[in-house]
């Protein structure tokens, strides 16, 4: 048996906001899931949402096509293979989010936060920027997988400020770790065993701001489908205000027979979806 992935995810305005500055996309045919919440005001963080999401499918999908993941940098001798593309797919996302910053006055200091994860065989390899998160659901235990890449975070980790301080504080929004917004950026990667029935989220602090744990973990384990998790997800992120833009990605891990993946691979089968606008 081989594990795969059932998927689904959605993104919402939320209450507040004139326009949606977050962006998910995914390919089953390359096992790559992708969140992104833009940075930059005006329209440049929808500018580099878009190219985030698409960068990063566009590597796996050329990549499948070819057999060839150009490596951007150095990406020295520790990580698997998995690990070695999804750090050099965001190399090259942010590098061509950077330059197109740098091109045009009103996309001056775009930028994105981005969490990916990429299923091979029976491992996931996550790689994250900026303070979207990923979560596991595993035998009813709930973990934050990522650590936020914020101003807040490093204070709590660095022992400055308590959690409730960093909840309250009015610099919960300085990125410092982000796709797009400097010339380099260095990825968290992470190379975890994944197991059947476990259950991943990737999301927004759209969602992870006002949705704790311990309501994320209810939703998780008594909503009947991933469609309806992720839909009562939203809609719990909207009843605490919706301040912000709410995006949520839902993955769970099955066994797929080998005959199963070798006839989608002859009929071309999988499902691929990236938010157009």
């Amino acid at each position: 048996m081989t594990l795969a992935a059932e998927v689904t995810g959605k993104t919402d305005i939320g209450c507040v906001r004139k326009n949606n500055e977050d962006n998910l996309g995914w390919d089953q045919r390359v096992s790559l899931y992708v969140v992104c919440d833009g940075m930059g005001g005006a329209l440049a963080g929808e500018v580099a949402i878009k190219m985030g999401v698409d960068l990063m499918l566009g590597y796996f999908r050329e990549g499948k096509e070819t057999g060839i993941y150009p490596e951007f940098g150095d990406v020295g001798g520790d990580l698997s293979p998995a690990g070695r593309q999804l750090l050099s797919a965001i190399r090259r996302a942010n590098a061509a989010i950077y330059e197109a910053g740098q091109a045009k006055q009103s996309q001056q200091g775009m930028g994105s936060t981005i969490v990916a994860a990429l299923l091979q065989e029976n491992f996931l390899t996550i790689a994250h920027a900026g303070d979207s998160r990923i979560y596991r659901l595993r035998n009813g235990v709930l973990e934050q997988l990522t650590q936020d890449h914020s101003l807040v975070m490093e204070q709590v980790r660095r022992g400055l400020i308590t959690m409730e301080e960093a909840e309250k504080s009015e610099m919960q929004n300085i990125i410092i770790r982000a796709l797009g917004s400097e010339e380099a950026v260095e990825p968290d990667i992470q190379e975890l065993i994944a197991l059947r029935d476990d259950i991943y989220l990737l999301a927004t602090d759209g969602l992870t701001k006002l949705v704790k744990d311990d309501l994320i973990k209810l939703i998780l384990e008594h909503s009947p489908h991933l469609d309806v998790a992720c839909e009562d997800l939203i809609k719990a992120a909207k009843e605490k205000g919706g301040d912000d833009n709410i995006t949520c990605l839902l993955l769970r891990v099955v066994e797929v027979p080998w005959y199963q993946r070798f006839l989608n691979f002859l009929l071309g089968g999988g499902q691929s979806w990236q938010n157009s606008s």
